[in-house]
């Protein structure tokens, strides 16, 4: 597994149902690395600190593969890696395969895995639909929140080498599965 782009945003305010409200999800790529501290990633707005960030959310990574589906169902976007709100775009990342637990070593830091995305109301800001938020739900393709065990540089082009197994914990797909059974979506 390859990071094919690392991506951070800045504050942002948009109209939402005439409202005003402050958002991070707009992040783009960056030619630069990027620091994974322990609570969230250096220069990178985050905005709900109830909903994002922290220690068991300092860090979040989308597949690369996942966007040929969702390029599909939104041709009209202007895509770009990042579009998910993510830091990290990896290559070959399967949810079905990374266990709840499991840690590895990314660039200079290392991490480890502690549950799935769960969509909120600024992903449908983010496409300008909001049946995008249950299209993720049922989708299974969550991305993953990380926990920073040490913190570091982390670059495109760097690889995420499994350190320590945890394959008696459930999958992201299984504890993502279960949580959109509890939500009834």
């Amino acid at each position: 597994m390859k990071v094919i782009s690392v991506n951070i945003g800045e504050r942002r305010t948009i109209h939402y149902k005439n409202k005003l409200v402050e958002t991070g999800i707009y992040k783009l790529p960056v030619d630069t690395p990027i620091f994974l501290d322990f609570e969230d990633v250096q220069k990178d707005a985050v905005v709900d600190r109830k909903h994002h960030g922290g220690i068991e959310q300092a860090v979040y990574a989308y597949s690369k593969e996942h966007y040929e589906y969702w390029k599909q169902l939104y041709p009209e976007i202007d895509w770009h890696y990042g579009i998910f709100g993510e830091n990290l775009t990896i290559e070959n990342f399967d949810e079905k395969n990374i266990h709840v637990g499991a840690i590895y070593q990314l660039g200079e830091a290392k991490i480890e895995v502690t549950k799935p995305r769960q969509p909120c109301y600024k992903l449908g800001i983010r496409f300008n639909d909001p049946k995008i938020i249950k299209q993720f739900w049922n989708s299974t393709m969550s991305g993953v929140y990380f926990k920073i065990l040490k913190s570091g540089n982390v670059c495109a082009g760097d690889e995420l080498i499994l350190i320590q197994e945890a394959k008696k914990t459930p999958t992201i797909a299984k504890v993502y599965e279960r949580k959109r059974t509890e939500k009834g979506v």
